[in-house]
């Protein structure tokens, strides 16, 4: 079992630790092609906030837009943003052609 460390934005972390966003998006990069189910994922919100959660499911799409045809943004990171509103967050970080070439990845995470 690995441990993964990842930064997250503030309110992104904050979802989380309060167990509504129960998937975590991220480009499937070689970084994120080493998670395996079991492993830990060590969030960092600062320097002393942090929490670790263990990846309980691992999903592959082509695109962001793709994984949220399957899923609610309630678990995607909370009711509180629209699925456009993350959709575009996440189309900043990483581009339509970084998505196109990477694929992205949903982590299934539980709370430890």
């Amino acid at each position: 079992m690995e441990t993964h460390k990842m930064n997250l934005q503030s309110k992104y972390f904050d979802f989380i630790k309060n167990g509504t966003k129960r998937i975590e998006l991220r480009l499937y990069d070689e970084k994120r092609r080493r998670i395996q189910l079991g492993d830990t994922v060590e969030f960092s919100k600062s320097e002393n906030e942090k929490l670790k959660v263990e990846v309980v499911g691992l999903l592959r799409y082509k695109s962001f837009k793709d994984l949220f045809e399957d899923f609610d943004i309630s678990i995607l990171a909370d009711a509180s943003m629209t699925k456009e509103e993350l959709l575009g967050v996440l189309n900043e970080f990483y581009t339509l052609e970084m998505q196109a070439e990477y694929g992205v990845l949903g982590i299934r995470l539980r709370l430890l």
